[in-house]
């Protein structure tokens, strides 16, 4: 028997303004911890853009396992943002990704000058990607300025 993870998609609970938290809190929907969510949540929909535009271009599938592990992370940090105070994320998370991006640094020419986004619809995309990476990272660290978060979460974007 299959079991529904999301019973109701529309609760009309935030119809006022507010929004719930994973502990169940409610607070206000403008709320810098939702402004977070809603940047992980938009970062981790430009990873899946990618990941389509490099299906499209024939990329290794290795490519793409290793940014549904960045999404999963994500998926992650979220839930250490909508649960103050929960911890999911680890060091060994963090490494595992560094390690991904020290095979790609391997092989990259030194640069000297600032690259122009555009070029095949993958780097493209890869841009955007890391523009909503830096939004993303920006609001956590103000979100961490107001009410702490996990150093883990913080080092995940930066």
């Amino acid at each position: 028997m299959q079991t529904n993870r999301l019973d109701q998609i529309v609760t009309k609970s935030g119809d006022q303004g507010t929004t719930s938290l994973g502990d169940g809190q409610r607070i206000k929907k403008n709320h810098h911890r939702i402004e977070c969510l809603g940047c992980l949540d938009e970062l981790n929909a430009t990873i899946g853009l990618l990941i389509s535009a490099f299906l499209n271009e024939k990329h290794p599938s290795s490519i793409q396992a290793e940014l549904q592990y960045v999404q999963h992370c994500l998926f992650d940090a979220g839930a250490e943002v909508c649960i103050p105070g929960y911890n999911t994320l680890t060091m060994q998370h963090i490494q595992r990704i560094e390690g991904f991006i020290s095979v790609y640094l391997e092989n990259l020419p030194a640069l000297k000058e600032f690259i122009l986004p555009g070029g095949c619809a993958a780097s493209a995309q890869a841009h955007i990607c890391r523009t909503v990476t830096r939004r993303a990272e920006r609001q956590l660290v103000a979100l961490n300025e107001q009410e702490p978060i996990s150093d883990v979460s913080l080092q995940l974007l930066k």
